[in-house]
């Protein structure tokens, strides 16, 4: 959203909820215009623990070991999210590693969504020290493909994340 504001405006943060931010602006003082920015919120809900099987020679995570978690996760999240057990991953962007992680790191696994396509989600990830919070590596775009009983896309229907607390409820 673009908003012009041609005279001195203050801005305050009044409230996020469920990943919308809702803004109170005022205008010399006498205006008020509430605005609703959708934005995603990336949620780190897996925890790995670097263990002396993960390590390469350098004794440091091996890179292809926190790749395998990461599209786990992602196969995981698309799981839960097109409610189809049968997804693949179709994609996976540039891998950006910023920093290491030594034996007893503990990693946290971050994904948001970027796209619900017809027959696919675009994801992306970011994973980190859970001690420090330092970014270990980010994933800017990862596509997971829905299928049909025959491995062929197939069309899921979705078009915004849905939590399985909200499904739950909604069934009631």
């Amino acid at each position: 959203m673009y908003l012009n504001i041609k005279y001195w405006a203050k801005v305050g943060i009044f409230n996020l909820i469920q990943n919308k931010l809702y803004v109170i602006i005022s205008i010399n003082l006498t205006v008020y215009v509430f605005l609703q920015l959708n934005f995603p919120v990336m949620r780190f809900n897996t925890r790995k623990w670097v263990k002396p099987e993960d390590l390469n020679p350098n004794e440091t995570l091996f890179g292809g070991r926190l790749l395998a978690w990461i599209d786990e996760e992602a196969a995981l999240y698309t799981i839960i999210q097109l409610e189809n057990t049968r997804i693949v991953t179709k994609h996976m962007s540039e891998i950006n590693f910023m920093s290491s992680a030594k034996q007893g790191d503990i990693i946290e696994l971050g994904i948001e969504v970027i796209q619900f396509g017809k027959t696919s989600i675009t994801l992306k990830c970011k994973a980190r020290n859970k001690m420090t919070q330092e970014t270990i590596l980010t994933v800017d775009s990862i596509t997971m493909v829905n299928l049909d009983e025959n491995g062929k896309p197939k069309p899921h229907g979705k078009t915004k994340v849905e939590f399985v607390d909200d499904r739950l409820k909604n069934r009631i």
